[in-house]
């Protein structure tokens, strides 16, 4: 693994890299509020067949947030992308996204079918904002304040912040934890800041989700979702639905999965992967 930070368009922006430059290529887009590690063990275990590119987003970890907030919109970050790929040399690639970055992966398939080779959606790019119904203001205010929150200890930190309760863990995720503190007078914070959230949201509900869909290939597209908590089932299946109707791409439940499902059963996303891209390696191989 290396890590090293590059000027995108003016904004200092935080790699991290997995295997060599002459693989395959993945790149991988974490959900709001994650890292580049936030796929550390999916990398870990391909890293011998794929040259892994993951990034911290703009206003993530070590990478600077975009000065003006409309840059957070599907197009202009999509057009951003492209000045980094460009930078980083990746002419075609596989994309593996969760949660927030599975809605740009998607708006960047319709935008530029042909450079992207095969799209794994880990729980996101689904959930369509005006089928929840959830006002802006609403969803916003809850970043609000779980944004800018802060405990004593790192313990505490990981215990509440990086681990859900009864969540699995691991060394590599520990690692992974440890890249989301940001800390400010000897007090733990989350590493993003409400702002960027509020701007993150704001151009999820712009950019909805529904309007653009029936414009994405569904060639090479597979949504791999959460089953947990079951009392999201009627909103999931009714949204999923709308999705594969509008893409037709393929659907495939994980089950006893969170949203952050990579970390529940990493195992079972890497399967995923194996059988619809190339060879890929199992973690405990």
């Amino acid at each position: 693994m290396k890590r090293y930070s590059i000027a995108c368009a003016g904004i200092s922006t935080q790699i991290t890299e997995w295997g060599e430059a002459d693989r395959p290529v993945i790149f991988c887009l974490h959900g709001l509020g994650g890292t580049s590690l936030s796929f550390i063990e999916l990398a870990d275990a391909l890293k011998h067949d794929y040259r892994i590119v993951s990034i911290d987003a703009p206003g993530h970890g070590k990478t600077e947030p975009f000065p003006d907030e409309r840059d957070y919109q599907f197009a202009r970050f999509s057009d951003w992308l492209n000045r980094l790929f460009e930078q980083l040399h990746i002419e075609d690639f596989y994309f593996l996204s969760h949660s927030w970055g599975s809605f740009i992966a998607l708006f960047y398939q319709k935008e530029q079918p042909e450079r992207v080779r095969g799209s794994i959606l880990i729980d996101g790019g689904y959930q369509s904002k005006r089928l929840r119904g959830t006002p802006l203001e609403q969803e916003s205010a809850f970043y609000d304040t779980d944004f800018e929150e802060s405990v004593a200890t790192w313990e505490e930190f990981r215990d509440v912040a990086v681990y859900g309760p009864k969540m699995r863990r691991s060394p590599l995720l520990d690692l992974a934890g440890k890249d989301f503190v940001r800390m400010q007078d000897g007090r733990y914070y989350w590493h993003a800041r409400a702002k960027t959230a509020r701007a993150i949201l704001t151009a999820m509900y712009q950019d909805e989700i529904l309007d653009f869909l029936d414009d994405v290939p569904g060639d090479n597209l597979v949504l791999l979702r959460a089953t947990l908590p079951v009392s999201e089932e009627p909103f999931r299946q009714q949204a999923i639905a709308l999705w594969q109707e509008k893409t037709g791409g393929t659907v495939i439940s994980a089950p006893s999965t969170s949203h952050i499902l990579h970390w529940d059963d990493p195992e079972f996303v890497l399967q995923v992967i194996q059988e619809n891209w190339t060879i890929s390696k199992s973690l405990h191989s």
